[in-house]
């Protein structure tokens, strides 16, 4: 069984809306209704598990789950401070799958291709994130500013969701991270990453597979 976990706990400060980003308005619906539509039609999703902010459980319950009729989104679960915090909230409600899908509330534009080109690759590596080559020169710079290095472009990817992993690795490598209270962690591939637990594949997404972030994307909701 593959489950997904959708977060949808952050209060999108950068977006500089009073609503949080995941429920601004897109198109005729909702964007995390949007992001949840595609899991729920997937064929290779058989359970979601949603992450939200305590105050907003009761609004995803009525207003999302039950009135749009989402039968795969088992549980409504109660995020944490932190991204991997939620996440691992959201590990600890579906203990019964083969396979953990993780991806953004915010990021309404994965496709079915994408879902099905992941789950082929997590049943192969146990350990894959989604992401598109970078298009354009990446420079690493010192904390004032100035070019370190130039690295090749061809071996530079920009990382997006969803990641996924076979459960009882990324439960396993939860844990080793928490128990080391490892810091500066940005995505779930860096937890695989540090628990050396197994490498991560990555799988072709979509340059339009973006995530709701800042004020700029607003005109991707139109």
């Amino acid at each position: 069984m593959t489950s997904a976990i959708i977060l949808a706990a952050g209060r999108g400060q950068r977006m500089g809306t009073e609503l949080p980003k995941q429920f601004l308005s897109m198109g005729d619906g909702m964007l995390l209704t949007k992001t949840l539509r595609v899991f729920e039609e997937s064929r290779v999703i058989q359970d979601i598990v949603l992450v939200t902010s305590e105050e907003w459980v009761g609004f995803c319950k009525k207003e999302i789950v039950e009135r749009e009729g989402f039968r795969k989104v088992r549980k409504i679960v109660i995020g944490g401070k932190e991204r991997y915090d939620s996440v691992y909230q959201g590990l600890l409600a579906c203990p019964n799958a083969d396979y953990a899908f993780i991806h953004d509330g915010a990021r309404p534009f994965v496709t079915e291709d994408i879902l099905v080109r992941t789950q082929e690759a997590v049943e192969k590596y146990e350990a894959c994130a989604v992401g598109v080559p970078s298009k354009d020169t990446v420079k690493i710079v010192n904390e004032d500013g100035f070019v370190e290095s130039t690295p090749n472009r061809k071996n530079v990817w920009t990382i997006q969701t969803p990641q996924a992993f076979s459960y009882p690795l990324i439960r396993a490598a939860y844990e080793v991270v928490r128990d080391n209270n490892m810091t500066g962690i940005t995505d779930d591939a860096m937890i695989v990453e540090r628990s050396k637990l197994a490498k991560v594949k990555l799988v072709m997404g979509s340059y339009q597979n973006i995530k709701i972030t800042t004020p700029e994307d607003m005109k991707w909701l139109m």
